[in-house]
């Protein structure tokens, strides 16, 4: 367990290795929570929150939707192109 001490100006210094572990560099924002017996920080999301359907909007793809074996299809095909190509 690692320990840390509240600043004059109410500042906490997260321990590196906590932040190491998390990926959280300067400037990541975060929320803080109280909760029973202390406080929740998490970080806030970089990203908004967004599905599958707003999401797909972007790719710029026009025709007719492919199938699931058809997009597998697709995969294996590159897979193996680019396993020849490596090997060559």
């Amino acid at each position: 367990m690692e320990t840390t001490l509240l600043s004059s100006k109410g500042q906490v210094i997260i321990p590196k290795a906590i932040r190491s572990s998390h990926h959280w560099k300067p400037g990541t924002r975060f929320v803080v929570e109280d909760v029973q017996g202390g406080i929740l920080l998490k970080p806030l999301s970089t990203f908004p929150a967004t599905d599958l359907r707003s999401g797909l909007g972007c790719v710029g793809y026009k025709g007719a939707a492919k199938s699931l074996d058809e997009m597998q299809a697709a995969i294996d095909d590159e897979l193996a192109r680019t396993w020849r190509k490596e090997r060559c």
